[in-house]
């Protein structure tokens, strides 16, 4: 149940800094203004929420292993939201990223 939580807490985390980035985006790049811009502040400020959740103790390990979901997560939400493709080196690449993931966080370690 433990991996569970944890890679609900990943995908969590991805919605709100991916989309909180994307707010910022949208505000100074499409010039939608400064009410973007702050929710997308909010929502990355969620994000960091959502990473010190995670049952494992390691800082470092949490943020290494959260870099391949938010690559996933990115070219994922390109897809949905912006009507991104990837090409098969986009998806091959974002594959073993989160490859990565699974042998950072749910490796067996000794106790």
């Amino acid at each position: 149940m433990t991996v569970l939580y944890s890679i609900a807490l990943f995908l969590g985390a991805a919605v709100f800094e991916i989309g909180g980035a994307w707010l910022v985006w949208q505000g100074i790049r499409e010039h939608r203004g400064w009410v973007w811009i702050g929710t997308g502040v909010i929502a990355l400020g969620i994000y960091g929420v959502f990473a010190s959740l995670q049952p494992d103790a390691n800082f470092g390990r949490i943020l290494a292993a959260y870099g391949g979901v938010f690559v996933a997560g990115s070219l994922a939400w390109g897809m949905v939201v912006d009507g991104f493709r990837p090409d098969r080196w986009d998806v091959t690449g974002a594959l073993i990223c989160l490859i990565g993931v699974a042998i950072i966080m749910y490796a067996p370690r000794p106790a």
